[in-house]
């Protein structure tokens, strides 16, 4: 199956798209594809062998799943490995350019939903990561 790369360039400096990308009380604040889903929860413990897990809901209630995998490597400030609980991998890359941080995520897709609304989903909550940061840096 062929992996699927979303990727944004973040107007802030690598340590503060780092810091926001793995804090749990700033991934609530984010991790969500649209206005009307939120993550109530979330947990993580950024190392190899840690774990993290997302609760994300539909705001009006009618649905809702968790997210949750391990770590199988971190570098600061550059990259993160995870498996996830499905056993799909993903990679998640940091790289300072053109005075901003890019992310580049690759990930295994999921065999339930067409890889197009996949790639979507998460170039979605990939632009609401970089909404927050820009808003907060402003």
């Amino acid at each position: 199956m062929t992996k699927i790369t979303v990727q944004t360039q973040v107007n802030a400096p690598i340590e503060k798209v780092w810091k926001e990308f793995i804090e749990p009380a700033a991934i609530v604040q984010w991790n969500a594809a649209s206005d009307d889903w939120h993550t109530t929860k979330a947990e993580n413990d950024v190392r190899v062998g840690g774990t993290f897990s997302y609760r994300m809901e539909a705001k009006d209630g009618s649905a809702g799943f968790d997210l949750s995998g391990i770590y199988d490597a971190v570098t600061p400030h550059e990259h993160l490995t995870y498996t996830m609980s499905d056993a799909r991998r993903v990679d998640v890359f940091f790289n300072q350019e053109d005075g901003g941080t890019r992310i580049t995520e690759t990930f295994d897709p999921e065999n339930e939903n067409p890889s197009e609304m996949q790639r979507v989903g998460w170039q979605a909550i990939l632009d609401s990561f970089k909404r927050y940061i820009e808003v907060s840096a402003a």
